[in-house]
Formats: structure tokens, sequence, C-alpha cells
């Protein structure tokens, strides 16, 4: 494993490569963890640049051996089992993470989450601000972004304006988790009809086992930003069960409560996009890597975490 100490050290926040694999081994060779692809002619080996590497997905038909998990887990990579496409087979089933095991990440942050997360009027006012700056991420990504802007998807027309209206007034007057929930859901459903309306689709009605392509690719690039999410709290050191939104009784909330920043600006608009032009799987997947690369979603994910995390002002 002397190989490793050559490695340049790459932030998470700055890695450029999620992968996704299925139907290969990965396994350790000459200091490099390579997948295996097995044609009917000859093997194909592919190598994977662990220290630029955030997660791998491992999907159907794959297997992996202990010594690229060595390697993988020295240089800070997330190992994820999961279902076709990168999400789950089967409804209820979770992706199992597998987090490198170091002693030396950082404290300060988990210490600052649980100073306040005890308190549950504290847990509230950082919902809110979580919905809040989600919505202010949203509008610059959607005022920026030329491609959304060729598509129709303007953050200041009449249809837009309407979906967050008076969202950060609701925010702020919401009571409890449950009101904060119900609001979020609305906003939701809002976007949903504004995509639908901008990219022409019939009947949509989301539907988390739905076989249509917008349902598919919404849940498939969720699944991504989930991702990210689960990378970003195990760098910082900060257990999955300590959501201040999502249900208590879901182990990984806080990955959801953490992905929420993002999804509504990235994978939201794309799902539809590119299932009006029905693209494949891996054509929307590496589409809604490109906006997370594009919006710096990852960027954006350590900065609120760790800026709550410290009591700081310098979130968005």
């Amino acid at each position: 494993m002397d190989q490793l100490t050559d490695l340049k050290a790459i932030l998470h926040s700055k890695r450029a490569n999620i992968y996704y694999l299925e139907k290969c081994r990965v396994m350790q060779k000459d200091g490099r963890v390579l997948y295996l692809t097995e044609d009917k002619e000859e093997n194909r080996y592919w190598n994977i640049p662990i220290a630029n590497t955030t997660v791998i997905l491992l999907g159907t038909g794959t297997s992996i051996t202990q010594a690229a998990v060595r390697m993988l887990a020295s240089a800070g990579v997330l190992i994820g089992f999961s279902g076709g496409s990168g999400t789950p087979l089967l409804a209820g089933t979770e992706i199992e993470w597998f987090t490198p095991q170091s002693e030396y990440r950082p404290t300060e942050y988990v210490q600052g989450w649980l100073s306040f997360w005890f308190d549950e009027a504290q847990r509230l006012k950082v919902a809110k601000q979580f919905q809040l700056v989600r919505i202010k991420y949203l509008q610059k990504t959607w005022s920026k972004d030329k491609d959304l802007k060729n598509e129709g998807f303007f953050i200041d027309d009449l249809d837009s304006t309407q979906a967050f209206s008076r969202y950060a007034e609701k925010v702020e007057q919401a009571k409890n988790v449950t009101e904060l929930l119900l609001i979020e859901a609305q906003l939701t459903k809002n976007l949903y009809k504004f995509a639908v309306n901008r990219t022409r689709q019939k009947e949509f009605v989301r539907n988390f086992e739905g076989a249509d392509s917008a349902n598919a690719f919404l849940n498939h690039g969720n699944y991504l930003a989930y991702g990210l999410a689960a990378c970003t709290l195990w760098v910082l050191g900060i257990p999955h069960g300590f959501a201040v939104m999502h249900g208590k009784t879901r182990r990984g909330a806080l990955i959801f409560d953490v992905a929420d920043l993002v999804k509504d600006a990235t994978v939201l608009p794309w799902a539809f996009i590119c299932a009006r032009e029905k693209m494949t799987e891996q054509e929307f997947r590496q589409q809604i890597l490109q906006k997370f690369t594009e919006h710096k979603a990852m960027d954006f994910m350590f900065e609120q975490v760790k800026a709550i995390a410290t009591n700081s002002s310098n979130c968005f």
C-alpha cells in the first residue's frame, strides 16, 4: 500500500468523479484500482482514479476484492451497493454505504451539530434555514444556467414566480417540522407542475415505482444527490441519523435533508427535459453529474453544513 502515499490529496468537495458500475469486477492491480469487464472476445481493464473519486456505486452483477476496498478506503472513497441504475431494486431497500474507517476525521463539526440538535426549537430553526438556502441555490442556478434558459426555465417568469410565492414567509411562520414538510411538499408539487408545462409532458404523477422515464430519472438523480450528501456528512464526521427535518425513524434521514439543498435546482428540471428527449439512463446520469459539477453542488453542501455546525453566518 506504499503507492497510496504518492496520491495527491484532493478535497472531497473538489473531486470530480462518481462511478456507477455494473456487470464487472473491481480489483487492485499493480497499485491501482481497476474494474474488469468481460467481453466475448477479450477482457478489458479500466482504471479508477481513486484520489479524484468521491463515490463508487456497485450495481447488479458486480463484485469487489478486499484489496480494492482497502485502497478505496485509504483514499477516502465511499462504496455503496445498489440495485440497477444506482437505485434499489425493491421498494424499501436502502443503499448500504461503506465508509472508510479513518480515526483522523474532524470532530468540531459533529460537536457543533450536537450542540443544537437536542433542542427542538434549534432543530426547527436549522430546518428552516435549509429550506431558505435551498430556494436561493435554485434561483441562482436557474438564473445562470444557459441550458435551462434554452429549455424555458426562467426564474422570473410568471409561472416560476407563482411556484415560489410567499415560500420564505411560509417557512418562517411554520410552527413545527410537520408544517414545514407540508410547505415543502407544496413547493415540490408546484415545481413539478412548472417543469411538466415547460417540457409539455402529459398526465405526470409522481410515483416512486413508476415505469415512465420522468419518474425513473427523478429516482435516479435523487440517489446521485444522496451519494453527494452521504460523502459530505462522512467527511465532516456527522452521523446520518441526526436529521433536522426528515423522519426520526429513518437512520439516514440527514442525507435526505442535505440532498434536498440541490435536488430541485438540478435533478428536477433535467429529469423532465431528458425524459422528453428520450435519453438513456446513462445519458441522463452524465447530464446530472455534469450539472452537479457545473453548479458546484457538493461545494454548496459542504459550505452549508459546515456553516450550521460552526454557527457561522457564512451561509448562502
